[in-house]
């Protein structure tokens, strides 16, 4: 068995409205890629917020008291740790240019995920004149599985074939350096692949092997797509190990009662 992943090539600059499902079935075409029954799109996080309208203009942000207390500790615009505070459940930790914080979809993240690069004013040419790309910012989908599924369900009634949906971000972690891709939404495939019971090797059955099959995948798309101007931010999968089911990312989230770094 092989894993494939190809980077979908000719992908648009997504704006708000963009349907991306219809998007990434042109660009199968364009790529001369016949979708196969248990292929899978894993689609950064960007496109998926910029199609649904999550960049925000910095000069709509009125920053609260608090969050002109914590620029000032982090040395961060304190318009941008407005919207932090606003996209988060609570503040874990902070040093100058870092908030780290549970972000309202549950995982731990630096910043809530609210991102400067490669953010550019919603706008099209000619009616955003004067407005700096540096005044915008991306935030995270409001709802990352909803998403995931939508864009399943579109691509599925259009291409009668069974499919999962990937949406990844780059996080860093806690106890390495360097940032890789994670999931932050799923439609249709594991998040988890539970091998305990299952023989190694010599016959000893796994006790407790529990793994994060989407977030090993996230991480090898990232690798296709890149992290500064590649442009290309949706990897078609083919031969992924583990059967497409059902799942949210509910299953990668680790209940606060179980994480010993709180």
């Amino acid at each position: 068995m092989s894993l494939t992943l190809t980077p979908l090539l000719n992908i648009p600059l997504i704006r708000h409205g963009d349907n991306l499902a219809d998007i990434v079935l042109n660009s199968l075409q364009e790529n001369k890629i016949e979708l196969q029954d248990n292929d899978i799109f894993v689609f950064a996080q960007k496109i998926v917020s910029k199609s649904e309208g999550r960049t925000v203009n910095l000069a709509t942000v009125t920053p609260s008291q608090r969050a002109i207390e914590l620029a000032k500790q982090t040395e961060k615009d304190p318009r941008v740790v407005e919207l932090i505070l606003q996209e988060s459940n609570e503040v874990l930790r902070t040093r100058v240019g870092a908030i780290i914080v549970e972000q309202k979809l549950g995982f731990v993240c630096a910043n809530a995920g609210i991102d400067h690069s490669n953010v550019d004013s919603p706008l099209l040419s000619g009616e955003g004149s004067g407005v700096r790309s540096e005044d915008w910012v991306l935030l995270l989908p409001a709802e990352p599985d909803r998403s995931a599924e939508k864009m399943r369900s579109d691509i599925q009634s259009k291409s009668g074939k069974r499919i999962g949906i990937l949406i990844i971000d780059s996080h860093g972690r806690a106890w390495r350096n360097g940032t890789v891709g994670v999931a932050i939404g799923i439609a249709g495939i594991p998040g988890l692949e539970d091998l305990r019971g299952k023989p190694d090797l010599f016959g000893f059955k796994l006790q407790v092997t529990t793994v994060g099959v989407a977030d090993e995948l996230a991480a090898a798309a990232s690798l296709m797509m890149g992290q500064a101007a590649e442009g290309t931010p949706v990897v078609h999968v083919r031969g992924f190990p583990y059967p497409l089911r059902e799942a949210s990312l509910k299953e990668l989230i680790r209940p606060k009662d179980q994480d010993l770094f709180r």
